[in-house]
């Protein structure tokens, strides 16, 4: 299975090469097999999405459906769903982890 086969649009993901590297961002929409665009609604807008390469990028396994409905039905999502969305990835993560005892 490609990485891109496993992204859709509403998946959070981490930057694994860049100047944003490690930082969590959501999928906006697929450019064929090999590119995503992705926006965290802070540094990076819902109007003007990063082109990143999906190799460069990291499935956390959380989505926003949120997001994702908000793209299916308007193609359009707010940069506030996205900073929510990240905001609660990162909740999950952190308790994933406080769980786990690291």
């Amino acid at each position: 299975m490609t990485e891109q086969a496993r992204l859709s649009p509403g998946d959070i993901v981490r930057s694994r090469r860049g100047k944003d590297e490690d930082q969590l961002m959501v999928v906006i929409a697929l450019e064929g097999d090999r590119f995503a665009f992705v926006a965290d609604g802070d540094r990076r807008r819902f109007d003007r999405p990063k082109r990143k390469n999906v190799l460069h990028l990291e499935p956390i396994g959380i989505k926003s459906e949120e997001v994702a409905s908000s793209l299916r039905e308007t193609g359009r999502v707010t940069n506030g769903k996205l900073r929510f969305a990240i905001v609660n990835a990162k909740r999950q993560l952190e308790a994933h982890a406080e769980e786990k005892g690291e």
